[in-house]
């Protein structure tokens, strides 16, 4: 089988960005001014399911959840690289303050 050829590695990144871009006009990269990259992960079904548990424990989505694990593991590793945006905040934006 051959190696994949450069122009086949840009198409993928580009699906990729478009992607992203996506998920900004949804509004998951609001407030940063940063496309957030989606990622397909595959994940065994009892590993899935025990995210699943953490997750609702801590009123979090598996996805806000899986970002929360991997952040901690990287900080703990000394690996969390310093240009990272921060999470996402949880919950419904605060209300805009009246004037008057």
């Amino acid at each position: 089988m051959n190696p994949p050829q450069d122009s086949d590695r840009d198409a993928g990144q580009d699906a990729g960005q478009d992607a992203g871009q996506d998920a900004d006009r949804d509004g998951a990269g609001r407030g940063r001014g940063r496309t957030r990259r989606q990622v397909l992960l595959r994940l065994d079904p009892a590993v899935h399911e025990a995210l699943a548990r953490w997750a609702a424990d801590d009123l979090r989505s598996v996805n806000a959840q899986a970002e929360f694990v991997l952040r901690e593991a990287l900080r703990r590793a000394g690996r969390m690289p310093a240009d990272a945006g921060d999470l996402p905040r949880r919950g419904r934006p605060p209300r805009p303050r009246e004037r008057g």
